[in-house]
């Protein structure tokens, strides 16, 4: 009887903890202990803001929520949406969704720069295969947008119509882009592998230089989509 009551238990406590785990847009009990914070709550668009700091609100033909997802769909004109907060040292993930020839991103440090105005660094988002802008090494999913491209052997990436995870980690120069927890582009910004892809992309006249700022917001790109995003979270590093 204490074996099978112990077993039941511990079916139990293993039940409860995949359901925490796997419960979209919230956070688990371990993530709040360290400190996430989620950007997105599955049913508004609270704490996003356009270009001029004004509070984005759901609409059809703009970013709508979808069955618990952020989404933008084909032909939409949401605008590009950010954080309210800026962010320097950060931990950032997120699950998309996209279909066959999307092409987007989520950019970060996003700041109006005193020549080039309003940019941030692109974790691109496409489809390798089907993408308008597919042609470049640095224009695939997980470059820095025409700037570095991803290691290709490092990604496993779903298809178009399934979910997939992308994290950035950004601690001083040094930033990571993983797909998939797969580590698929490191560089540090201001290095010289750095410095000669911001020279050789459209940012090369950009100051100051592409990049380099200490902090800036989160962006959600209006591409045309269509994207979805879901368990959008960051936090402070």
């Amino acid at each position: 009887m204490k074996k099978l009551i112990l077993t039941l238990l511990l079916g139990a406590a293993m039940t409860s903890a995949f359901s925490q785990k796997t419960k979209d847009n919230t956070l688990t009990k371990k993530e709040a202990s360290q400190h996430w914070k989620l950007l997105f709550d599955g049913t508004t668009t609270n704490g996003w803001t356009n270009a001029n700091g004004a509070a984005v609100t759901a609409a059809p033909g703009a970013w709508e929520i979808v069955n618990g997802a952020l989404t933008l769909k084909k032909g939409a004109n949401g605008g590009d949406i950010y954080t309210a907060d800026e962010y320097g040292d950060f931990e950032f993930t997120a699950d998309f969704n996209i279909e066959p020839g999307t092409n987007t991103g989520i950019k970060y440090f996003c700041y109006k720069y005193d020549k080039g105005g309003n940019l941030g660094c692109e974790f691109q988002i496409i489809d390798d295969v089907l993408g308008e802008d597919n042609k470049q090494a640095n224009h695939l999913l997980g470059s820095l947008y025409d700037v570095l491209p991803p290691v290709e052997a490092n990604k496993k990436v779903n298809p178009p119509g399934q979910w997939n995870t992308i994290r950035i980690v950004a601690k001083g120069k040094n930033v990571q882009h993983w797909v998939n927890g797969k580590k698929v582009l490191e560089y540090t910004r201001g290095s010289d592998e750095y410095l000669a892809g911001v020279a050789k992309s459209k940012f090369s006249k950009v100051e100051p230089v592409f990049g380099t700022v200490e902090k800036g917001r989160i962006q959600l790109q209006d591409h045309h989509g269509p994207v979805a995003y879901k368990n959008i979270k960051v936090r402070n590093l």
